[in-house]
């Protein structure tokens, strides 16, 4: 039960300074977080290539309160693919990006959304890679669809994600398992009431297992985004029974977590995709980490008890 505590210590400015200000934060933060600048990430990226791995970058940050600082994340986009492009990296690098980033929740956010992500795609699929748009609360969902839906007339490679503690994702994920769609399966990491999504692990997992079954039996591309081992299996033999071969679905993991099973299932013939958070708004993030897995918590709170 102590996710949603975590998941409300998220969006609280008290303790987003106590977290910041604790000795052993940045510790912690490094595990899971790549960095603060593109400079910094890009080696990263490099010795993903090198392992045979892929990722998928996100610039984090989502507590835009204006219009300028959703064009700054724009920008900050704009900037890593620029990099990428330099460095020939794009066909090993994708974007995650989330709306809320982009100015959704403010007034007329949902065209303001769209403009600002409209041009990091484009950019993107210029140097030959893709954006999926992360899912966020419950509430901001139907508008990230329906972004999605206008980007693929144009950019149709444009991934997104589904949540599997939420009631609707079942039907969301019928309808998205169409050819070309790029869907990422998740459990979900925010604090959704009873109304709206499961709240037990065990209700969450099957939803998951049944999301997997949908998106195999379509004609989309899978990306199942767990570190869950037995879910990895079951994902494995549903791909099995769909007759999808190993190019035709991929797993993603965080940075920082399972690190040798990212290389392992790379070394298998899966494709294995990280995905990289990087930048200096890094607590709404990072608090989700601890949410989705107890051993991290006790991982934080050790490190804070450490001075030093």
């Amino acid at each position: 039960m102590l996710g949603p505590v975590i998941l409300a210590a998220s969006r609280s400015d008290k303790m987003r300074r106590f977290v910041s200000a604790a000795p052993g934060t940045k510790q912690v933060v490094d595990r899971f977080i790549a960095g603060e600048t593109v400079d910094q990430v890009i080696p990263i990226v490099k010795d993903a290539a090198a392992k045979g791995l892929e990722v998928t970058l996100d610039v984090v940050g989502e507590d835009i309160t204006t219009v300028e600082q959703s064009h700054a994340a724009r920008d900050a986009y704009l900037e890593l693919i620029g990099r990428l492009k330099e460095l020939g990296l794009g066909k090993r690098a994708e974007m995650s990006v989330k709306l809320s980033m982009f100015g959704q929740a403010l007034e007329g956010g949902h065209e303001l959304a769209l403009a600002n992500v409209r041009p990091v795609v484009e950019a993107a699929a210029a140097i030959g890679t893709t954006v999926t748009l992360d899912a966020e609360d419950h509430t901001t969902l139907d508008s990230m669809f329906a972004i999605h839906e206008e980007l693929r007339k144009d950019f149709p490679q444009t991934g997104c994600v589904i949540q599997a503690y939420l009631f609707r994702t079942e039907d969301d994920a019928r309808r998205l398992a169409a050819a070309g769609s790029r869907v990422r399966i998740v459990k979900g990491a925010y604090k959704e009431p009873a109304s709206v999504a499961y709240q037990d692990k065990a209700e969450i997992d099957k939803a998951f297992v049944r999301i997997i079954k949908i998106l195999m039996a379509g004609e989309g591309y899978p990306m199942i985004g767990s570190h869950d081992p037995r879910l990895i299996a079951i994902t494995q033999e549903l791909a099995r029974q769909a007759g999808r071969k190993l190019d035709e679905y991929e797993f993603q993991m965080l940075y920082g977590i399972r690190s040798e099973e990212h290389v392992r299932l790379a070394a298998e013939g899966h494709r294995m995709r990280v995905y990289t958070a990087y930048g200096t708004d890094w607590y709404g993030y990072f608090m989700r980490r601890l949410a989705e897995k107890p051993a991290n918590l006790l991982f934080f709170a050790r490190s804070i008890l450490t001075k030093g």
